[in-house]
């Protein structure tokens, strides 16, 4: 006896809905693709229940007739696809013919769609695959499908959906993301019978970018242009000064559709090479538009992947242009300052605890120490010693261990860039990171005030008004009375806005908006912690780091002294709350051997 068969078709068909049908906003996803590819300028997504109840999406495209109603719902039936060729060249959103199939096969599933051909509309009816009825009804042109009881037959899928906050917040994510792609269309979201969303139609894409990211969104973002014959590239990027602290601001679209690449991204962030602080993210929403024959959009079941034909070429035209646009705004990290003779550094960046300026040229280069090594390096290279044979490089930088000793003991030399302490102890040159320092004094300093009570606050003035996205208006609402016991009093504006009233007079006021903008994305990121204490720590450490100086203050000696000796009362005064390390030291041995001076 074979043991090898043919699945049944009841079955086959649950396995392919696995694969296009992950969520709730999978099919939300697939419908609006749909609609979109019918030349739609409108669509309205009614969501129960966060898609477990109720999902239903109309638009006012060209519509079906009633054979194609039908032929609609068998597995691989598309009007998109005809020739072999054609799967190389995909001009549409939706292709594979699997989507309609897939969503009825695990729902209780109703089509009724109307072309301007048909005096009426087609209404189809299916159970759970299984065809049930099949009616005229009176309709306007266009489709309305309506979903309900989502995995109704398949209990295992349907016992691995999160919460209905958390797949809403998917759903709106879906259709925020549709929005930001084709600023022809409106676009509005209803939960519950509730408005979420709604997107006008837009003139351009900078209009509606506007409308999702914010009107503030100017101020914030850089545009930039170029057109290849080749590749074709349009978007914003913000500056270097103006990241968040996940990925989540990153929007890319390929032929009109919202992909994750990762090597657009990888692009990206080449483009902001030396720009950007590891763990920091650049709001981005770019367009890519190539030769439908160049990109091949066949690579996932779920339509979220491609692969470029050019890979090379289409990575170095992003990062290229990335990087031109940014020279514009800001001078490279690492380099000869605007106005400086090549090679030769403008030692005016350096301040002397003395007040002494510079008296003559130095032979000396820019220094830094890279982020991922840790290696003291001059012009950008590396400089280690190597031991142990051929190829081996140890690191001669260490963290400066105290010992007995005080940082308020050390001697101040001076401040390098308006970004370092420099410091000596005895035979050790010492780096103070000023702003890893001062985050760690901020961070004790707040999480003392939470622990003895709730911090003293000052209320504003004028109440910061602050707009986020559905999942991170849902986290902040969950967090509003725990932030609350940390001084800063914030309340719901309607929608997803938020009002803040109050802050701990620890905290800098000015960053206000932008911090708990972040502590709420990254609880967005990472999800709310089951330690509930874990996440609001996670939210001091946040506060510490915009309460915190940023590089490139000038301080002068009063104000160095005061973070050497807060640095004592720390109990970690050797890392920032994020574990970078606060101070590094070389020892004269180390620096003579650096310099050639001993064997």
């Amino acid at each position: 006896m074979a043991r090898i068969r043919i699945l049944p078709e009841s079955l086959s068909n649950k396995i392919a809905a696995g694969e296009v049908v992950e969520r709730p906003a999978s099919v939300v996803k697939e419908l609006i693709e749909n609609a979109l590819d019918a030349g739609s300028s409108r669509i309205l997504v009614e969501i129960e229940q966060g898609g477990r109840k109720l999902i239903r999406v109309s638009d006012d495209g060209s519509g079906m007739g009633a054979d194609d109603a039908l032929l609609c719902l068998e597995r691989y039936a598309t009007s998109k696809i005809e020739q072999d060729p054609d799967l190389f060249a995909i001009r549409s959103l939706g292709f594979r013919g699997e989507a309609l199939p897939s969503i009825a096969a695990v729902s209780r599933f109703v089509l009724v769609t109307r072309d301007a051909a048909s005096e009426v509309a087609t209404r189809v009816q299916v159970n759970g695959g299984r065809l049930d009825a099949v009616t005229e009804v009176g309709a306007p042109v266009g489709t309305v499908v309506t979903v309900r009881d989502l995995f109704f037959n398949t209990p295992a899928r349907r016992k691995f959906l999160k919460r209905i906050e958390t797949e809403m917040g998917h759903i709106a994510d879906t259709v925020v993301a549709m929005a930001l792609g084709w600023p022809g269309v409106s676009f509005e979201l209803l939960h519950n019978g509730r408005r979420v969303r709604r997107y006008g139609r837009c003139p351009g894409q900078l209009e509606r970018v506007k409308q999702v990211l914010g009107r503030e969104c100017d101020k914030e973002l850089v545009p930039l242009s170029l057109d290849s014959g080749y590749l074709k590239l349009e978007g914003w990027i913000s500056r270097p000064a103006v990241v968040r602290s996940t990925s989540r601001g990153i929007h890319v679209f390929v032929n009109g559709r919202r992909v994750s690449d990762r090597l657009v991204q990888h692009a990206i962030f080449e483009g902001y090479s030396g720009r950007l602080v590891k763990g920091r993210y650049p709001l981005v929403v770019l367009y890519l538009n190539l030769p439908f024959d160049q990109v091949d959009v066949n690579v996932h079941p779920a339509k979220n992947e491609v692969r470029f034909v050019n890979r090379r070429r289409v990575h170095d035209t992003i990062r290229d242009l990335v990087a031109a646009v940014l020279a514009k705004w800001d001078q490279p990290r690492w380099g000869c300052p605007e106005g400086g003779s090549s090679g030769r550094p403008d030692l005016s960046q350096v301040t002397f605890a003395q007040g002494r300026p510079a008296s003559r040229t130095s032979i000396l280069h820019e220094e830094r120490i890279a982020p991922e090594t840790g290696y003291l390096s001059f012009n950008s290279q590396p400089v280690a010693r190597q031991t142990g044979g051929p190829g081996r490089v140890e690191d001669p930088s260490r963290l400066w261990r105290r010992e007995g000793g005080r940082f308020g003991d050390l001697e101040i030399i001076g401040q390098f860039r308006g970004t370092y302490l420099v410091c000596q102890a005895e035979s050790e040159l010492i780096l103070v990171d000023q702003h890893a320092a001062c985050e760690r004094i901020a961070y004790e300093d707040l999480k003392k005030a939470a622990s003895a009570g709730r911090p003293e606050s000052q209320r504003l003035l004028v109440a910061e008004t602050l707009e986020l996205g559905f999942t991170e208006a849902r986290i902040l609402n969950e967090l509003a009375d725990h932030l609350y016991s940390l001084g800063l009093e914030i309340e719901p504006f309607g929608g997803t806005s938020f009002v803040i009233k109050a802050y701990p007079v620890l905290l800098d006021p000015s960053e206000l908006v932008q911090t708990v903008r972040e502590l709420v994305e990254q609880a967005a990121e990472t999800g709310l912690a089951q330690n509930l204490q874990k996440t609001l720590d996670r939210c001091l450490m946040v506060m510490a780091c915009h309460n915190s100086l940023r590089a490139g203050q000038r301080l002068n000696r009063r104000q160095m002294e005061d973070i050497l000796n807060r640095l004592d009362g720390c109990d970690d005064p050797y890392h920032c709350p994020h574990g970078r390390p606060t101070c590094l030291s070389w020892n004269l041995q180390e620096l003579e051997r650096l310099f050639g001076r001993t064997v």
